[in-house]
């Protein structure tokens, strides 16, 4: 589910800066901090974020540390949804659940607050990149065992090679991505 015309997609890849071999040689990290600082591109980004949903009931959008909260909080503010922060463990004050989950290089850990969500809740989630997909599988499985019916997770890169988009699709959660860039 992608919203964007092909032209609107060279729009925003432009301001989306590449930084080479970061965090390690032959990754090319693809960083929306310049997509953010660009008030017509952010606009545009949560726009086009917010608009395959525009009149559906979502009670609730997920974002996921640390960017995913500055595009939810814009999201959830245009679909008149709250906002539910998931963090890394030990950051949040009150009582909260938590999913361990695997990266490449260990295992990494998420938490939300216990009366974040509550059973039947239209949920979706939303963050700045979809690469492996572990993270947001993560986040999915946070949300659902909550009771959390989960509408969408939405992006605004994908890493199509990485298939995390497909792993999340596989795992009944429908994706919506505004601008795919080849590689890592």
């Amino acid at each position: 589910m992608n919203a964007f015309t092909p032209e609107s997609r060279m729009n925003l890849r432009d301001i989306i800066r590449t930084i080479p071999d970061y965090p390690k040689p032959g990754i090319m990290f693809r960083d929306i901090t310049t997509l953010l600082g660009d008030a017509r591109g952010f606009r545009r980004a949560v726009d086009e974020l917010v608009q395959p949903f525009a009149g559906m009931k979502i009670d609730k959008i997920a974002g996921i540390e640390a960017r995913g909260f500055i595009l939810g909080g814009a999201v959830a503010h245009q679909l008149s949804a709250g906002f539910v922060p998931l963090r890394k463990k030990g950051k949040l004050p009150h009582k909260t659940r938590v999913v361990e989950y695997a990266l490449e290089y260990g295992t990494d850990s998420m938490e939300m607050h216990l009366d974040a969500v509550h059973p039947g809740e239209r949920v979706m989630l939303v963050d700045d990149l979809i690469a492996t997909g572990g993270t947001a599988l993560a986040a999915v499985d946070l949300l659902r065992g909550a009771g959390a019916e989960i509408v969408a997770a939405c992006f605004v890169v994908d890493l199509p090679e990485l298939g995390g988009a497909a792993k999340l699709k596989a795992a009944g959660v429908p994706v919506s991505t505004l601008v795919d860039f080849a590689g890592h």
